[in-house]
């Protein structure tokens, strides 16, 4: 792994802890060499986890559509930034550019993000590690509803393994590392594959 795409809120959130995980996150990221890959904003988790990694000396590529530049207030200190037209060309952008995904807390978009390139995982577009990064419990409820969703018999049983979670950047990042990819598996249980 050389680049991991980060999918985080634009907003701090109200727990301090979420900021302070994003710079934790940020100076691992350093610490590895690995170089991160995120929305492009100075605000929020985003803001905070790129900061981190550049005063660290590691390297933020940011990826952002123009029309977002002033709304999400674009990062003018990065290593790279790509301007994109639209919102489907920056999260395609972003998944060319990484090596694997973790999600810090956020809103509607990191669980749409986060979602899409597990989706894309399972299907077989990448085999690429994604993460949850589970900051004092915020991604518990998500893995019970994918494990609720499982039991109901909508995502194959080893399919849930697409998802690693874990509330220490290092082991998660270290789990990443270390990732195999669920054997692929028939996901439609009405169609008879012999």
């Amino acid at each position: 792994m050389k680049r991991i795409c980060v999918f985080a809120g634009s907003n701090p959130g109200v727990n301090p802890a979420f900021a302070e995980m994003a710079e934790r996150l940020g100076q691992e990221l350093a610490a590895r060499d690995l170089d991160l890959v995120y929305g492009g904003s100075n605000m929020g988790l985003m803001g905070r986890v790129a900061n981190t990694v550049l005063t660290a000396g590691g390297k933020a590529i940011g990826v952002m559509p123009t029309g977002l530049f002033r709304g999400e207030i674009v990062h003018t200190g990065l290593t790279e930034l790509h301007e994109v037209r639209t919102m489907h060309e920056r999260k395609a952008k972003m998944g060319d550019l990484a090596d694997g995904f973790i999600a810090l807390p956020g809103g509607f978009g990191t669980f749409e993000e986060i979602f899409e390139v597990v989706s894309w995982g399972q299907i077989g577009i990448h085999s690429k590690p994604i993460g949850l990064l589970n900051v004092e419990g915020f991604y518990t409820p998500l893995m019970d509803m994918v494990n609720h969703a499982r039991e109901a018999g909508f995502i194959p049983v080893t399919q849930g393994e697409l998802i690693l979670c874990e509330s220490d950047p290092g082991v998660l990042l270290d789990q990443m590392r270390d990732y195999t990819p669920p054997a692929k598996v028939n996901k439609w249980s009405e169609l008879d594959v012999k």
